[in-house]
């Protein structure tokens, strides 16, 4: 794309929605490094200010030095574990997200986890589909969905929406996190402590470096063969062959999936497991979230180039 007078240039990593896309076209000359590969950089690095990229995308050094005028990146997802934010704020880059946009269909699909690993819904679908129900009789029972202590690691936004959909089920909620929150949930500081606690832990904390294998072993022991694990989070904070050992000894219940270690092609070792169930990092994917957090992104670079207010900055 040629530098135009008389529209922005913008640097496209990840693509929005197509008809996002085609909004981008009309308001900015866009740069397409997702489609044309690094080639771009040479004309697009003198003048792109801003940048669309999302959580797969690696915005690390090495391509910094290749933007010397950029100023945002605007993140189209809620995770940037790739982005090298240190160095970001140390170049002054502004970086958005969109993690306001999907909050409540993820926390559906926490909760939504959480009872079909508890009620065995994947195991009793195939019970059904099979003809075992006719053949066998009536499904084993299952633990119980009532009266749950649920621990939650991370109380962000996510983890808060996440809360307040557990207690509206009855649920008593305790945390872990960083620090304490101005909430009414207890605060556990030891999450080995709570998970001896819980019935159900549901991961909820932002991946990188600093999360990586938080939930490990000692974690999944104390949650124990009666406890659920849920992660809506990332793959890396779950230590996951302690996991999929947990599971198959029975030193853990059951636990619902939506990230993994390695995406889109996690260990083999999970789908032959019945007490799992399993969501292709899919919690944010419905037309209308996408949708919304398409339009996010279109905001924060609005507001960049018109000098106003990031509406959700990171950086």
């Amino acid at each position: 794309m040629k530098h135009s007078p008389t529209k922005p240039d913008v640097l496209v990593a990840y693509p929005l929605r197509p008809r996002f896309m085609e909004a981008l076209e009309a308001r900015y000359s866009l740069h397409r490094l997702d489609r044309d590969g690094p080639g771009v950089l040479e004309a697009a690095g003198p003048v792109c200010t801003a940048m669309v990229a999302n959580g797969h995308v690696a915005v690390d050094k090495a391509l910094l030095d290749r933007l010397p005028v950029l100023q945002l990146v605007a993140c189209s997802s809620a995770g940037f574990d790739l982005m090298d934010t240190a160095e970001m704020a140390r170049r002054g880059i502004r970086l958005t997200n969109t993690s306001d946009a999907l909050v409540d269909e993820v926390a559906n699909m926490a909760v939504l986890l959480a009872l079909a690993a508890r009620r065995q819904l994947v195991r009793a679908d195939a019970y059904v589909r099979s003809g075992e129900w006719g053949e066998k009789g009536m499904f084993p029972l299952t633990p119980s969905t009532v009266g749950l202590r649920t621990g939650i690691v991370g109380l962000g936004n996510i983890g808060l929406a996440i809360a307040s959909r557990c207690q509206a089920l009855g649920h008593q909620v305790a945390y872990f996190g960083r620090s304490r929150k101005p909430v009414d949930y207890e605060y556990v500081p030891d999450l080995v402590a709570l998970a001896e606690w819980a019935d159900l832990l549901i991961v909820a904390t932002p991946g990188g470096a600093a999360t990586q294998g938080l939930v490990g072993a000692r974690v999944l022991r104390a949650l124990g063969p009666a406890g659920t694990l849920v992660n809506v989070a990332r793959g890396s904070v779950v230590d996951e062959p302690a996991l999929i050992a947990a599971l198959r000894d029975g030193g853990l219940g059951s636990a619902g999936l939506d990230v993994y270690a390695n995406e889109p092609c996690p260990d083999a070792a999970l789908a032959g497991l019945s007490n799992v169930a399993l969501y292709p990092h899919h919690a944010s994917g419905t037309e209308e979230t996408r949708d919304r957090m398409a339009q996010l992104t279109l905001d924060n670079l609005a507001a960049f180039f018109a000098g106003q207010p990031l509406p959700t900055p990171v950086l």
